[in-house]
């Protein structure tokens, strides 16, 4: 059975990392659900955390062929029972109705979201949570209206003492 899984790692921080681990994906015919990029402590490397919606022997697939990438340094599927992930989203909607622009700005209270940009038409707000809660707060904007959306892909830490 299929399930979204989370799978972070190391790798060289130089040209050409992600399009090599995104082309292993792709020949594997894996979709990428998210991922996201960015350096860490020591400039020389930079973490990816991919989501794959996937079965565990799949998962475990993708686990071994990115430990034989010459640029992966280490590898680690993230147990969604210790982890924390997060995934940031960008939104514009139309609230041009007084009452849609009530409703919106309910919502976006209520899911702790932030308000970049404001105009007689248009909100653009930013909220941050679990992925499912990004899907639940798109769900109940699409009434209001959505003009436009942005999201990151889930970023992750695992708990306590365990790191990558």
């Amino acid at each position: 059975m299929s399930e979204l899984s989370a799978i972070a790692f190391l790798v060289e921080n130089k040209p050409g990392v992600l399009f090599n681990v995104a082309n292993m994906f792709r020949r594997r015919g894996f979709n990428i659900e998210s991922i996201a990029v960015g350096a860490v402590e020591n400039p020389e490397l930079a973490r990816m955390t991919v989501s794959v919606n996937v079965d565990r022997r799949e998962l475990n697939q993708i686990v071994e062929q990115l430990h034989k990438m010459v640029d992966v340094v280490n590898v680690k599927r993230l147990d969604p029972m210790r982890t924390i992930m997060r995934e940031m989203l960008l939104i514009k909607l139309n609230i041009t109705d007084p009452m849609a622009r009530e409703e919106a700005l309910r919502h976006i209270n209520t899911y702790h979201g932030l308000i970049h940009h404001i105009e007689p038409e248009t909100i653009i707000a930013e909220i941050s949570g679990e992925p499912e809660t990004i899907d639940e707060f798109i769900e109940k904007m699409k009434p209001i209206g959505i003009e436009e959306i942005s999201r990151t892909g889930v970023t992750a830490l695992e708990k306590g003492r365990l790191k990558l």
